[in-house]
């Protein structure tokens, strides 16, 4: 019998070395009217508005005090009309209800309408054109375009949360869900692609290496403090622009870092709050993610620390664990 933790493994190893596929649907509002670009560039700190029909953008959403309420996915479907992907859609609606004023646009959760399956790892393009009429080959990174699949209506967009340099997303009718999921079944066993069933893999593991982030790593965050410094439209004007700004004359008080913990038995766990990060005696912070690290073959995670009291290479303990600090980014 295989062992949750083998099965992980296995799964994981499957996706960096040939390819898998799973079903990762986030929810998705759809968005549009007539000020509809104005008012995501308020909303979302990335200027929405320098994205092209097709084309897509992470950003994230502050409020006030410039801490992070929710990062998402943009994508520009038309000139007036976009999808935003994100996992906190009664939060997102309720923050865009708040702040909508006069600006003219509607939006709906249109999540029923849409199942999402991702497709990752060196042989993913091979898969998605094995199931799509019209070949992915020419899609940039961060596009999304309208496609087919036996005559059934797809969209299929260059992205993923794996790290992986191809990967991509097939948005498809729940109607037509049972049949693309024969599809990448049969055309995904021939080319050695499986189907990844665990959620560790989908959520943590895969994305954790390359140093990908969630919520749960910038909840009550900044942008600065997580380094998105390069993703922030300094010359546009948004929610929580006045604060950011104060926070960069002044320098951000915390960073968020990597660790690594070469016992393989050790465990780290600090509940929904994290662990406490302690060095020489002092708190100088918390864990937001710990995972294992298959091709590492050693445990990793994040933990947001007070800015300068570590560098790179410095051990810290973990209840009672001791772990090295790295950069956030264990693979390239």
């Amino acid at each position: 019998m295989i062992s949750k933790d083998q099965s992980v493994r296995e799964q994981h190893l499957a996706v960096r070395n040939c390819g898998g596929w799973y079903d990762f649907t986030h929810r998705l509002l759809e968005i549009e009217g007539e000020d509809v670009t104005a008012f995501l560039d308020w909303i979302f700190a990335g200027a929405v508005a320098r994205v092209k029909v097709g084309g897509a953008k992470y950003t994230v959403m502050l409020d006030a005090s410039a801490r992070i309420r929710d990062d998402v996915i943009i994508f520009r479907l038309e000139e007036q009309k976009y999808w935003i992907s994100t996992l906190y859609m009664r939060d997102l609606i309720k923050w865009l209800d708040g702040h909508k004023g006069t600006y003219r646009v509607s939006y709906r959760d249109v999540t029923k309408d849409w199942q999402m399956y991702s497709v990752q790892g060196p042989k993913a393009r091979e898969l998605v054109n094995a199931v799509a009429e019209q070949p992915v080959d020419e899609l940039k990174f961060f596009h999304i375009a309208d496609n087919q699949m036996d005559g059934a209506p797809i969209k299929v967009a260059r992205s993923g949360y794996t790290g992986e340099k191809v990967g991509y997303e097939i948005y498809v009718s729940p109607a037509d869900e049972q049949r693309l999921t024969e599809k990448l079944e049969a055309e995904g066993t021939k080319l050695g692609l499986i189907h990844v069933t665990e959620v560790d893999v989908m959520a943590m593991t895969l994305a954790c290496e390359k140093g990908f982030v969630l919520m749960m790593d910038l909840w009550r965050t900044n942008p600065l403090e997580v380094g998105f410094e390069k993703s922030i439209a300094w010359d546009t004007e948004f929610i929580g622009k006045a604060a950011l700004e104060r926070i960069r004359e002044e320098g951000p008080k915390r960073e968020l870092l990597g660790i690594t913990v070469d016992d393989l038995d050790a465990r780290i766990y600090g509940g929904p709050h994290g662990a406490t990060v302690m060095l020489d005696g002092n708190v100088i912070g918390k864990t937001t993610k710990y995972t294992f690290s298959p091709i590492l073959n050693k445990s990793i995670g994040y933990v947001l620390v007070d800015k300068g009291l570590v560098k790179v290479g410095d051990t810290v303990e973990i209840n009672g664990v001791k772990a090295v600090i790295s950069e956030r980014r264990f693979l390239p």
